[in-house]
């Protein structure tokens, strides 16, 4: 299994960093988890592109980690010879989200039609909007969905994803709870967006700060990390952003709290396990 951190950023434009996006790849499956900013050129880089997908995943809907969804959409359709469906997972809502990402597609699908006599088909996309205890499959690979706590933004939800004996966890954004826990447990990797708490406190703007209300500080992250007795913790999302030469200081807030290996860097950083 292999994760690829296509967008480290957070809602803040990076110039170095792209949305928040995760790419798991299996021995038959890759699938992509959220689709912030810049992802599809992210992803080019790893050397996928959309009609490689087997499942796009949303952790939740927050514009951030679904910016980029209607880019997705529309390179699957364009790219792909014939009508092949692209599988959508998501909370409640993701349906919703989608017909109003292609009512928008809405003219641009009419003048690909008409001028490409061998375009015959509009996107074929499959929405599952899926809770807490469902799972599914991409080929050998299952996927279970978590509980996660981002209130007021709900329903949010986690994936694991297992296949070859390993196992990985998207838990998008969020503070500790019990259904984090839960699917967590036993990972050979957890994937969790976080925030520095020093460095969030010092901005003198109120919205700013009630961020810390839901997002995932790094030592909460280290935490949940060892009470699942997760193997490597890997760290993205950074709020602010990780400036160059930083990723000792962040790694060793969190080694405090968690004795594993810990990954934290620039986008396309990988983990192998």
């Amino acid at each position: 299994m292999k994760i690829t951190l296509l967008g480290t950023g957070s809602p803040i434009p990076d110039s170095s960093r792209a949305g928040p996006a995760t790419l798991v790849e299996t021995s038959d499956a890759k699938l992509l988890v959220d689709a912030g900013r810049g992802l599809l050129m992210r992803l080019n880089a790893a050397g996928v592109v959309p009609p490689f997908l087997n499942g796009v995943l949303v952790t939740h809907l927050h514009s951030d980690h679904i910016t980029d969804l209607n880019d997705v959409i529309t390179t699957h359709w364009v790219m792909c010879p014939g009508p092949v469906t692209l599988h959508l997972y998501g909370p409640p809502g993701l349906q919703e989200v989608v017909n109003g990402i292609l009512a928008m597609l809405g003219p641009d699908i009419r003048y690909r039609m008409d001028h490409h006599d061998d375009l015959k088909w509009k996107p074929q996309l499959e929405v599952h909007e899926v809770s807490p205890g469902d799972s599914f499959e991409a080929g050998t690979t299952v996927v279970k969905v978590g509980q996660t706590n981002h209130r007021p933004v709900e329903p949010t939800i986690a994936f694991r994803v297992e296949a070859d004996g390993k196992s990985a966890v998207l838990g998008g954004d969020g503070v500790p709870c019990d259904g984090l826990d839960e699917i967590c447990a036993d990972a050979d990797a957890y994937v969790q967006t976080v925030l520095r708490e020093d460095f969030v406190k010092m901005v003198p703007n109120p919205r700013f700060q009630e961020i810390l209300d839901y997002h995932s500080t790094v030592e909460q992250a280290a935490q949940t990390a060892k009470r699942a007795g997760v193997k490597t913790l890997v760290l993205t999302h950074y709020i602010p952003m990780l400036m160059p030469g930083a990723e000792d200081e962040w790694r060793a807030i969190a080694a405090a709290h968690f004795d594993g290996p810990i990954v934290l860097g620039d986008d396309l950083t990988t983990v192998e396990l």
